[in-house]
């Protein structure tokens, strides 16, 4: 092609160029005249591209969202879909553990005759506590209030929202955050139903419980996991007691196993004790609910993590070492002291592992998971099988055995072997750390004693704790429920 046809094609483009540019700068200048001259709106601040990948980045890492120079929102505002997703079955595997974890664990421990009324109690306990937490629970648990117990801040859920994250931690629902803290709260005063389990009227098991919630658990809650707690070491920097709980040795299983012996010693006995056969009516329902109890308490100790992170993993992992090392010695110990394994000593040692390992799992390496998982076959046994009988007390399932004391040895053991190493948060806390776990023992012991005495003697000075004895002899299922577990 030769320049000259160039030229022309140039100069061609050049004039179609110029005749559509012409009717839309008359347009433009028509519509000038018809509107008059208005402010140019302020453009909002985009991030950049490093701000971006710097939310990426904290995503991936589970810390917090970073502040951005340019004064750009994250495009990254709500849950993260990763974080949030595990939090959600972690929430489902904890509610597992309750229904029909714990239900079944219990529920095959007791005579056939009363296996209805543990279920009952169970599903009452879960039916009734989520309301609770609804009205006020979460608030008076997590709202700041004071350094023993919340406000009312956040009472019906005001300010809960599905897409609103740091409630609980960064990358997590606000919503998911409370839901997760309420089977917390449901599956701890189900725990208590173990050392009075056969003689404890259902009504008066329910007036315990909303009671308890209120002067135990909310208090509990708030001062070991709460930003302004007394005994929160790792967030709250004023705290007076400077303890660590990853997943809930004193909220949830000292509270409930030391308000078990309270409740069951001014219970009393069951009918005929020592006289008639008490052993449990089905090893298989209470070996199907240990089972599921381990496989929910992934929920409970990794989902506290809150993010499936590098915490959570070392949490599943020292969960599962400590189980079955307490289950194995367990085992062992009774092969030798009373020349068979039985299942129920497997099941025993499992769930005493899992109890003992609770406050400890993020904090602590593999190497110490493993001791503690002797320990929990060893301790806890010994107060199942001699402290109780030495004592006199009648814990129909062992709960004070297994999640008071496995609860307050897990507790001390937390203070020995948390290792910077697991779990950075560690780092500052660690010296002092033993003497500041025997004081958040002190006052879990004392305050669970002594508020549980005056629960259970309210209860009992206007509804009555025990059902009549003619009911207790012919079980609870039938006269409390109308029904009965098995037909033949």
């Amino acid at each position: 092609m030769t320049s000259r046809h160039l030229n022309k094609i140039r100069a061609l483009t050049a004039a179609a160029i110029a005749l559509i540019a012409i009717p839309l700068s008359h347009t433009a200048h028509a519509q000038d005249a018809a509107a008059p001259p208005v402010a140019a709106e302020a453009v909002a601040a985009t991030p950049t591209l490093e701000e971006r990948l710097a939310d990426v980045e904290a995503y991936m890492n589970n810390v917090a969202r970073p502040e951005k120079a340019s004064g750009a929102e994250s495009l990254v505002k709500g849950p993260g879909p990763g974080a949030n997703a595990w939090q959600m079955v972690s929430t489902a595997l904890v509610l597992f553990m309750t229904l029909p974890g714990l239900a079944l664990f219990y529920g095959g421990l007791v005579r056939r005759k009363n296996v209805l009324s543990v279920l009952a109690q169970c599903l009452g306990i879960a039916c009734m506590v989520t309301p609770i937490w609804w009205l006020c629970g979460y608030s008076l648990s997590f709202g700041a209030g004071n350094s023993l117990i919340g406000d009312f801040s956040m009472a019906l859920f005001k300010g809960v929202e599905p897409g609103n994250t740091g409630a609980g931690y960064w990358w997590i629902s606000d919503s998911i955050w409370a839901m997760f803290q309420l089977t917390f709260a449901i599956i701890t005063p189900a725990l208590i139903i173990g050392a009075i389990a056969e003689r404890m009227k259902f009504a008066a098991v329910m007036a315990f419980v909303v009671i308890w919630m209120f002067a135990v658990y909310f208090p509990f809650a708030h001062m070991v996991w709460s930003a302004t707690g007394l005994m929160c070491g790792p967030l709250n920097p004023a705290a007076a007691i400077k303890a660590l709980d990853f997943a809930g040795g004193t909220v949830v299983h000292m509270t409930s196993g030391w308000s078990a012996l309270v409740l069951c010693m001014i219970l009393g006995k069951r009918k005929g004790l020592g006289k008639e056969s008490m052993a449990p009516h089905s090893m298989v329902l209470c070996m199907v609910g240990t089972g599921m109890l381990w496989v929910g308490w992934y929920g409970f100790n990794a989902g506290s993590a809150l993010g499936a992170d590098g915490i959570a993993a070392n949490a599943f992992t020292t969960t599962t070492l400590c189980a079955a090392t307490a289950g194995l010695a367990w085992a062992l110990i009774e092969w030798i002291f009373k020349g068979k394994p039985s299942v129920l000593g497997f099941c025993s040692g499992i769930v005493a592992g899992l109890v003992v390992i609770t406050p400890a799992c993020g904090f602590v390496t593999t190497g110490s998971a493993m001791i503690m998982g002797v320990l929990a076959g060893f301790i806890p046994f010994l107060a199942v099988a001699y402290l109780k009988k030495l004592l006199g007390y009648d814990d129909a399932l062992d709960t004070f055995g297994i999640h008071g004391v496995g609860g307050t040895l897990g507790a001390i053991l937390t203070g020995v072997f948390a290792d910077e190493k697991a779990n950075s948060v560690v780092g500052p806390l660690k010296e002092g750390l033993l003497l500041e776990q025997f004081k958040a023992v002190g006052l879990t012991i004392v305050w669970s004693v002594v508020a549980t005495a005056i629960i259970a003697y309210i209860v009992k000075a206007v509804i009555g704790l025990r059902p009549a004895p003619e009911i207790e002899e012919a079980g609870l299922d039938l006269a409390e429920h109308g029904e009965v577990g098995y037909e033949h």
